[in-house]
């Protein structure tokens, strides 16, 4: 019997490595079908319920008629004049300025989760028992290359960081596809679309490749410029964030680097909203988000690579929509989330966040007049 057990011991090391050998690539690849149910959580946007319609106001006509509700919060871009005339094509009225709900974006703690489109995963759930290990490898090190999961504390790579998030931003044009508003020059068109995912993006991963989409955040890496961002943080408790401090996100953080690393993790939600204004900064540094507000935009978009942080207001819509506290459901970028946001992150369903973003608009809505 002994000698029988003998090659027995030898055979089975041998016999358990194909196992091994897929779980470690099923582990590669993507996690199981039951984590991925653990860790990607999220529900089907609600236009209704989960957006706070309350955060369009003020809505203000001619620059001196101001329709608000519950005391909203605006700027100072709207224009005094009440006549305006735009070409291209020819028309003419008065000019108009409210918040337009244009983007959500989320911020998730697991890669390719889409936590606005029902919570579904668009890793790959299997491994085929025919995926070799040197496959599942290769895809472990596109992954690794082109982003990761949520990360907290420090490595040997970014020992400065604590955190990391990945990012989807879509454009959401809620108004128009809701038909709320149709044939209106004032309402930016389009369906509810993926712009962008972090997933995809090596600048994202890599703050030494995002220093070359924004060589100016060198001039931002010292003690001073972070220093300044207190003040940034006093203005956005009492109203909008300075303009001029584009570097700063208020009470947030920096918004540079424009990557998913982040020092100084207080809170799921400010880590949240901090990744919610870097991505917005990103794609006015892109040229996709474009400029909506002041006298020289009443006829269209204008070209804005340095974001001005007063042109944006956010709301939750998910883990939990955002509520009226003080007759207000929305914050510019920068208010602290001590008091509002609090309780807002969760385990299980709560760590993964999605924010409506609202924009300035100020336009010139007019009658169009027909060209034989």
């Amino acid at each position: 019997m002994k000698n029988f057990l003998s090659p027995l011991k030898l055979l089975l090391p041998l016999l358990l490595l194909p196992t091994f050998s897929l779980s470690h690539a099923a582990e590669a690849v993507s996690n199981t079908s039951n984590s991925n149910k653990l860790t990607c959580q999220g529900k089907m946007l609600n236009p209704i319920n989960d957006i706070c319609w309350s955060c369009m106001f003020p809505i203000k006509i001619g620059g001196s008629i101001n329709l608000n509700y519950s005391n909203q919060e605006d700027n100072k871009s709207t224009p005094n004049d009440w006549f305006c005339a735009c070409s291209k094509p020819t028309r003419a009225g008065v000019t108009v300025s409210f918040w337009e709900p244009t983007h959500l974006v989320e911020v998730v703690r697991t890669p390719f989760c889409m936590v606005s489109l029902g919570g579904i995963s668009l890793k790959k759930q299997k491994v085929d028992a025919s995926e070799t290990a040197d496959k599942a490898d290769t895809s472990n090190k596109i992954q690794k290359l082109f982003g990761g999961a949520h990360k907290r504390g420090r490595n040997e790579q970014h020992e400065q960081h604590n955190a990391f998030y990945q990012v989807h931003w879509y454009k959401n044009p809620v108004v128009f596809w809701l038909e709320a508003l149709l044939d209106n020059d004032c309402i930016e068109e389009g369906t509810l679309d993926i712009g962008w995912m972090t997933e995809l993006d090596p600048t994202w991963k890599y703050p030494s490749l995002a220093v070359y989409q924004a060589p100016d955040s060198a001039l931002f890496a010292n003690v001073v410029a972070q220093a300044a961002c207190a003040a940034d943080c006093v203005k956005a408790a009492t109203g909008f964030p300075f303009s001029k401090l584009y570097w700063c996100a208020g009470c947030h953080g920096s918004i540079y680097p424009l990557s998913g690393w982040m020092s100084g993790h207080f809170s799921e939600v400010q880590a949240a909203k901090l990744m919610v204004a870097r991505m917005q900064a990103k794609m006015h540094r892109d040229l996709v988000a474009w400029r909506a507000s002041g006298k020289d935009a009443l006829c269209g978009y204008k070209l804005n690579p340095v974001m001005d942080k007063q042109n944006y207001k956010m709301a939750m819509t998910y883990p939990v929509a955002a509520r009226k506290y003080k007759g207000r459901c929305c914050d510019p970028i920068g208010r602290s989330t001590l008091v509002r946001d609090s309780g807002k992150a969760f385990p299980y369903k709560g760590n993964q966040f999605a924010f409506q973003l609202f924009r300035k608009r100020d336009c010139c809505g007019a009658y169009k007049f027909k060209s034989d």
